[in-house]
């Protein structure tokens, strides 16, 4: 017994050793891009039109106007309280709050103009459609140059890994805007497509039943685009009953208000959004198939104006509107928070979905771009 009780204690040494030098080895020794395999899960959340601006910098003041903003002088004040501060540092963490004290910290913010990092959109059309193909295809592609309602012709990342062991029904996507299904192309890549409609499909419980009814109430303000607060009741629930590995939400209120000239409320959805952003990684922080082993990208479609007269816009004839953001945490992503004087497009977060995972999209689709740098 004492023998067996030593060979315990110079095994659990040995092991106690081991530990302490891997824990010694600084993140620049990990290779480049290599995950960590404790990722078993990805979680995407897009947030359409949201400026670098407001990521960066929080509140612009100057927007705060009936003229520029549709801001009222009476609604002015409350805007200022909510989301002023003396530094961009301080309002952007007003703004959002998650991306800001948790992501940040324990991951990394692309695209800051101020540490001269660049993040653009390469489709050169800089609005939705061919933004959610980039990002999901991981290439531009000048066949999906509109928002109409055509299958995509793209295979993309999520309908890839719907065809890769051991992900086959286990890949889902959520949003606030009816495109969802054609950007997916739901008729071949068969992943379910909530984009429209009742955010549960086929409730069950007291509870679905009750999220579906409050959708219902919901006013369809913009046609094409319901309410965020639906969609991402939806993607929770989805979440908590059917433990996709990679799940994408798609949220839409921030580009409708800004279309709609509404910067307060402009504000209100992207606040919201973090919010719900927080809200979805702590779900799965508290499941024990998720805990530890899950990763987070956020991303936008494009993004916007500069000015006061045309922060509301996008596209092909506001050439500004192709710089982007982009942010990941998790497991494998070194803490190294917004990065400094880095370059990258919209078109490598379909391989860093898949790189986190462990998977290489890049040998199935030539076309797309690296992953993103995560160390």
């Amino acid at each position: 017994m004492k023998r067996l009780s030593r060979q315990f204690t110079l095994l659990f040494l040995i092991c106690s050793a081991i530990l302490s030098f891997r824990l010694a080895v600084p993140i620049a020794a990990i290779p480049q891009n290599t995950p960590s395999k404790a990722v078993r899960n990805v979680l995407v959340v897009t947030m359409d039109g949201m400026r670098w601006q407001e990521v960066f910098a929080g509140m612009t003041a100057d927007l705060l106007t009936p003229k520029d903003g549709g801001v009222s002088e009476s609604a002015k004040k409350k805007v200022e309280e909510r989301f002023g501060g003396a530094t961009a540092e301080e309002r952007r963490a007003k703004v959002l709050p998650f991306i800001w004290t948790t992501i940040a910290k324990t991951g990394q913010v692309f695209g800051d103009p101020s540490k001269g990092s660049d993040a653009r959109v390469t489709n050169g059309l800089r609005f939705s459609y061919p933004g959610y193909n980039e990002i999901l295809s991981g290439f531009p592609d000048s066949r999906i140059d509109s928002n109409d309602r055509k299958p995509n012709p793209n295979v993309t990342v999520l309908e890839w890994l719907n065809g890769r062991p051991g992900f086959n029904g286990k890949v889902a996507t959520f949003a606030s805007w009816e495109l969802l299904p054609w950007i997916v192309n739901t008729e071949r890549s068969h992943i379910p497509a909530n984009g429209a409609g009742a955010p549960i499909t086929d409730p069950k419980s007291d509870r679905e039943r009750a999220i579906n009814e409050f959708a219902a109430e919901m006013p369809p303000y913009w046609g094409e685009t319901r309410a965020d607060a639906p969609t991402g009741f939806g993607a929770l629930e989805y979440l908590k009953k059917n433990k996709p590995r990679v799940l994408y939400v798609m949220l839409g209120e921030t580009d409708e208000w800004a279309h709609g000239r509404r910067y307060d409320l402009y504000l209100d959805a992207a606040w919201r959004n973090d919010r719900f952003i927080r809200r979805l990684w702590e779900t799965a922080q508290a499941m024990s198939e998720y805990a530890g082993r899950t990763a987070l990208i956020l991303a936008t479609d494009h993004g916007r104006g500069n000015t006061g007269e045309n922060w509301t816009s996008h596209g092909e004839k506001v050439p500004e509107s192709d710089q982007i953001w982009m942010a990941v945490m998790g497991p494998g992503v070194a803490p190294l928070g917004a990065r400094d004087g880095l370059k990258v497009t919209q078109s490598q977060v379909a391989a860093t979905i898949a790189m986190l995972l462990g998977e290489d999209y890049n040998a199935a689709q030539p076309k797309a771009a690296k992953p993103l740098p995560l160390n």
